[in-house]
């Protein structure tokens, strides 16, 4: 056994088997296939929703590019969301992009601006970073040049856009409600399961701090 195995089993006994049961229950409907990107979003509202909806629909990662709005957490908000969304810092729109595409993702920027698919009609089956705007301004050039896709979500009324936090959400769910009835492999391979399950175990256990230390010395 592993010392990872071995701090799971450890850190386990701190929490109950429901609880345990409950952690797995979420992980196993968890994906990487999609992630998210927010782009200078100003209000911590909207991108605390975004977080928020990324656990509800089961998206794991959401990437932050602070070049010009920092990112700020909130709890109210996010409903503790943000404690189970592993979140993910860029100081620039390029590195996200660059990283984003190293890790086999496509660009999808989410615009009403630019010809693209219809939400309903977007091919699900490509691993793609889904990127989202700041306010007003939309999504920069750099996305916008660089995308390998663009999706939107169709709408009949005057106004022509919607809230972020409302358009990730319902672009999250649809996606999200399509990758599960699909035979596509969406699931988190058995290392990240593994690998999240026992930092939410720690999440979960009151003093981690000092079991950490007492499973320490007794490995030592």
């Amino acid at each position: 056994m592993d010392t990872n195995s071995k701090l799971l089993n450890y850190l386990s006994a701190f929490i109950t088997e429901e609880r345990l049961n409950q952690l797995e229950r979420v992980l196993e409907q968890r994906t990487k296939h999609f992630t998210v990107a927010l782009e200078n979003i100003y209000q911590p509202h909207n991108s605390n929703a975004v977080i928020r909806s990324c656990d509800c629909f089961g998206i794991q990662d959401c990437h932050v590019i602070e070049s010009f709005n920092e990112f700020k957490t909130s709890k109210q908000v996010s409903k503790g969301a943000i404690k189970w969304v592993d979140v993910y810092k860029y100081n620039h729109t390029t590195q996200a992009i660059d990283s984003l595409k190293s890790k086999g993702y496509q660009i999808v920027a989410t615009t009403p601006h630019t010809s693209g698919f219809d939400l309903q009609d977007f091919d699900i089956s490509k691993p793609s970073a889904l990127f989202f705007g700041a306010e007003k301004k939309g999504l920069s050039e750099d996305v916008l040049q660089k995308a390998d896709s663009y999706i939107k979500i169709p709408m009949v009324g005057h106004t022509e856009s919607l809230n972020i936090s409302v358009s990730a959400a319902i672009v999250l769910q649809h996606l999200s409600q399509e990758l599960r009835k699909s035979t596509i492999d969406w699931r988190l391979s058995d290392k990240q399961f593994e690998q999240i399950r026992l930092e939410w175990v720690k999440k979960s256990v009151a003093r981690v701090e000092a079991h950490l230390r007492q499973f320490e010395h007794l490995h030592s």
